[in-house]
C-alpha cells in the first residue's frame, strides 16, 4: 500500500513539474536543498517500511523538518555569504545513499533467495522420477 501511494506520488510530482513555471534563479537553490531533503525522507520512509520500523508520525514529522532546516541553513548561507548548504547536501544525499543501499539489497536478497527456492524446487521435480524408476526395477 505505502509503495502505491509512493508510485503516485512520483507520478503526480513529475506531471505538476513538467507543467510548473520555470523557478528564477533567486531561489532555485532553496528548491534544489528541499527536494533533497524531501527525497532523504522518502528513501528513509522506504528504508524503514522494509525494516518493519515505519512511524508515520516521524515521516511526516522528518519529511518537513529536514525541508524546513535545509531552507534555514540556505537562508543563513545567504546572509553570511558562505555556502553552507553544501554541507546540509553532503549529508542528505550520504542518507540517501545508506537508505538506498539497504533497499537494494533487501531486493536482491529477495531475488536471491527466490532464484535459490525455484532452483531446489527443480531439483525436487528431476529427482522424484530417478527415484520412481529405481523403486520399480526393485
Amino acid at each position: 500500500m505505502v509503495f502505491i501511494a509512493i508510485i503516485v506520488g512520483c507520478l503526480l510530482g513529475a506531471i505538476i513539474g513538467m507543467n510548473a513555471p520555470t523557478i528564477s534563479y533567486t531561489y532555485s537553490s532553496y528548491l534544489a536543498i528541499a527536494i533533497i531533503a524531501a527525497l532523504d525522507s522518502v528513501f528513509g520512509g522506504i528504508a524503514s517500511v522494509i525494516n518493519k520500523k515505519f512511524d508515520i508520525k516521524i515521516f511526516i514529522s522528518g519529511f518537513f523538518g529536514n525541508a524546513v532546516l535545509a531552507i534555514l541553513l540556505t537562508i543563513l548561507g545567504e546572509k553570511l555569504n558562505v555556502d553552507i548548504y553544501l554541507a546540509a547536501i553532503v549529508v542528505f544525499v550520504w542518507r540517501m545513499f545508506m537508505n538506498l543501499g539497504t533497499i537494494r539489497r533487501y531486493y536482491v536478497e529477495k531475488w536471491t533467495d527466490k532464484l535459490k527456492k525455484a532452483h531446489e524446487n527443480k531439483t525436487k521435480v528431476e529427482q522424484e522420477p530417478e527415484q520412481n524408476t529405481e523403486k520399480k526395477q526393485v
